[in-house]
Parts: structure tokens; sequence; C-alpha cells
């Protein structure tokens, strides 16, 4: 089975679905943990996307003025 990667829209969805949970204090006290656990993987895979979005700019606006 493989896993299907998250664009960086579903992800921020997600942590936005997560945040109103908790916002809302619908999660119990066992669930809250494994939700901030979610939400800190997908903050890091929203950061690395935007890092390498950054790094392809970067390296096109060079190859523009070259």
């Amino acid at each position: 089975m493989t896993k299907k990667k998250l664009t960086y829209n579903e992800a921020v969805s997600e942590i936005e679905e997560i945040l109103q949970l908790i916002e809302n204090e619908e999660l119990d006290v066992d669930e809250l943990s494994a939700k901030v656990k979610r939400v800190s993987a997908l903050i890091k895979t929203c950061k690395d996307k935007l890092h390498k979005t950054e790094e392809e700019v970067e390296k096109i606006l060079k190859d523009i003025e070259d």
C-alpha cells in the first residue's frame, strides 16, 4: 500500500481541522497527544515544501539572469 503525498493545501487544511477540534474542545486527552504529533508532522511537511519551492524559484530566477 503506497501513501499518497499530501499537497501543501491538503496539509494546511488538515492542520486547520485539527486546530478547530482543539479550540472547540472536541478531543479527549487520549486523542490530543496524537493530534498534536500529527500537526507537528504536517507543519514539518509544509516547511519542507516551502523551502523546496523557494530553492526552485531562486534557481529559476538565477537562470533567467544568466
